[in-house]
């Protein structure tokens, strides 16, 4: 019998060994075909691989790094529950043969933003990036075409993005969520869908009802509009008119006019921020928005949309003759902000020119929000030194260079 025993426990400790190096080996192979598949994109970090006998695999410390970002997108712990043992090992060994349920939860999610590390949400030319009209334009600052960026959101106090993730996969629906610390969430609702892989490519498949997309805000749109309003030199009323009529103008040029409602809740968005829930067809043209014929009289074709809760009518667009707005000669000139000669203060300098800076108040700001301000005494190619004046001497402060999202000189402003 304490044979028996023994062997039974052998048995046991081999086969939680097996299936540990089982997990470990063929989690390893997916995340390699991964890092193939995504190789013209970016550079994809698995980190540490663990499982649990309960039908999970955990990676520790992966990382993203997109060739277009200049800080990488971060990710604490990443946890797969196919629900079983069984599930995960036929789940990674061949993954076109996932559970008709299963979950994945990104945990301690992580983006540090630095002032030039992303596009602006549209281009300088206010076109988008299939070189259609840019229907969303925020403008935060006296030239419209310098739209909000990176640089803007720091300025705001949003060093960085922060949060979690999750997927649910269930026979009958997605479900997924993303929740950010103090920038707002997002959550998706899709009846009949599910997550498919096949010969290498991931896809989702979607049934005949409308996925339930919510947007909450956590008061983002608010501090945006009161930051750009405050750029631009104008009161957040106006600035939300010239979002407002960037919008109808991007619409206009592919023959569409949104209706009243339509822009009196994307102006109140703008404004006001909160939860709005709307239904999308991911299959559909423009998503499943309804789109009226021109002249046509009262139809009950609305987009089903709700704003704080309540539903709002008369939501939808109509077919209209496209309006293409012509371009300013002066649109194709780079935005410079303006300088005045006869007036001193800090000044923007390229961080590679920053040696003519010898000897010249300065200010710089850190990757972690610090500010120093002073002489600068020296510029190397790893770090710079700054002196600050303490107790009648001067104490240089050195700094990597790396470190560094923002470099400001006191001068006079040039002649344009």
């Amino acid at each position: 019998m304490k044979r028996l025993f023994t062997t039974l426990i052998i048995l046991v400790l081999v086969g939680f060994a097996a299936f540990k190096a089982g997990v470990w080996w063929l989690a390893d192979q997916r995340m390699a075909d991964a890092r193939q598949a995504l190789e013209e994109f970016g550079v994809l970090h698995r980190g540490s691989i663990s499982s649990g006998v309960d039908g999970r695999v955990v990676l520790n410390g992966a990382s993203w790094q997109d060739f277009e970002l200049t800080q990488p997108l971060d990710i604490a712990r990443a946890e797969f529950d196919a629900g079983s043992p069984v599930n995960l090992l036929t789940g990674l060994a061949d993954p076109s043969s996932l559970p008709a349920q299963w979950s994945l939860r990104l945990d301690g999610v992580s983006l540090r933003l630095d002032p030039t590390m992303l596009r602006n949400w549209v281009t300088a030319d206010g076109a988008n990036s299939e070189g259609e009209q840019a229907l969303f334009v925020l403008s935060c600052a006296p030239d419209p075409r310098q739209q909000l960026g990176s640089g803007d959101l720091i300025r705001m106090g949003i060093a960085g993005l922060a949060g979690d993730a999750f997927l649910r996969q269930d026979p009958g629906r997605i479900h997924a969520e993303l929740n950010t610390i103090s920038t707002g969430s997002l959550e998706l609702d899709w009846p009949a869908a599910r997550v498919r892989y096949q010969d290498g490519d991931v896809t989702i498949s979607g049934g005949t009802e409308p996925l339930q997309l919510t947007l909450r805000d956590a008061g983002l749109m608010r501090r945006i509009a009161a930051y750009c309003a405050r750029e631009a030199g104008i009161e957040p009323d106006k600035w939300a008119k010239r979002s407002l009529d960037a919008l109808i103008a991007g619409l206009e040029a592919q023959g569409l006019a949104p209706s009243d409602q339509l822009k009196a809740l994307y102006r109140q968005w703008l404004l006001e921020g909160g939860e709005l829930t709307v239904s999308l067809q991911p299959g559909e043209a423009l998503l499943g928005i309804p789109v009226r014929a021109e002249g046509a009289g009262q139809v009950s074709s609305s987009w089903p949309v709700r704003y704080n809760g309540a539903g709002v009518p008369d939501v939808y667009l109509t077919e209209a003759k496209p309006v293409i707005p012509e371009t300013p000669d002066i649109a194709v000139e780079p935005v410079v902000p303006r300088e005045n000669p006869g007036v001193e203060g800090w000044y923007v300098a390229d961080m590679a020119n920053a040696d003519q800076w010898i000897d010249h108040r300065v200010r710089v700001t850190l990757s972690n929000d610090n500010v120093v301000e002073g002489r600068l005494v020296s510029v190397s190619e790893r770090e710079l030194e700054v002196a600050r004046v303490v107790a009648g001497g001067e104490v240089a402060y050195p700094m990597l260079i790396r470190a560094i999202t923002n470099f400001e000189v006191w001068r006079r402003g040039r002649a344009q």
